[in-house]
């Protein structure tokens, strides 16, 4: 014998369990998300001028700066899931993954606050409406994840930790696509 425990049939329902579950909830992350910007790219359409306008009373370099923090925390997220990690370096990935992330929220609050006054402008209303809602929609995602980030690296376990960093790649994704589509077109 070569001293390795081949897993149980039990064991290996709850793993196949476990990865029908990460990729229901990968999947209706990218459907909701999805919704929200196909709806944003047609409302957006139908009022291309006051888009456009409204758009330019965003900050595209806050936001920039912002991709970088959250490409920086999935970077930290990445390490954590590599097998051959140690579980502190695992750990001190995970913190950093949610300090990146946490610093990402602080950011868009921050940026917020400097939008509100265009947000009140009746001819910016439809786009300001699906602006909060969708980057809103994602920066809940970002503090939840964040949060949760920590609380795997209190007690990171193998299947924890692929599940949650699984979910914050797709929360960098979301945020990959999103960013051109709201700052940029």
């Amino acid at each position: 014998m070569d001293g390795h425990v081949l897993p149980t049939e039990d064991q290996e329902d709850q793993a196949s369990a476990d990865d029908l579950l990460l990729w229901v909830l990968v999947w209706s992350e990218l459907a909701a998300f999805g919704i929200l910007l196909a709806g944003f790219l047609v409302v957006g359409f139908l009022r291309a001028d006051a888009f456009a306008e409204a758009r330019s009373h965003l900050n595209p370099l806050l936001a920039g700066i912002n991709t970088l923090v959250l490409l920086a925390s999935g970077w930290q997220a990445a390490l954590a899931a590599r097998p051959a990690a140690s579980i502190s370096a695992r750990r001190r990935a995970l913190v950093l993954a949610a300090l990146f992330g946490f610093g990402f929220v602080a950011i868009k609050l921050f940026e917020y606050s400097t939008e509100i006054g265009a947000a009140g402008l009746p001819q910016f209303g439809a786009f300001f409406e699906l602006y909060f809602l969708i980057t809103g929609f994602h920066l809940l995602h970002v503090g939840f994840g964040s949060a949760i980030l920590l609380l795997v690296a209190w007690r990171p376990s193998p299947g924890n930790i692929v599940l949650i960093t699984t979910l914050w790649h797709v929360i960098d994704l979301v945020w990959i696509v999103m960013f051109p589509l709201v700052y940029l077109v």
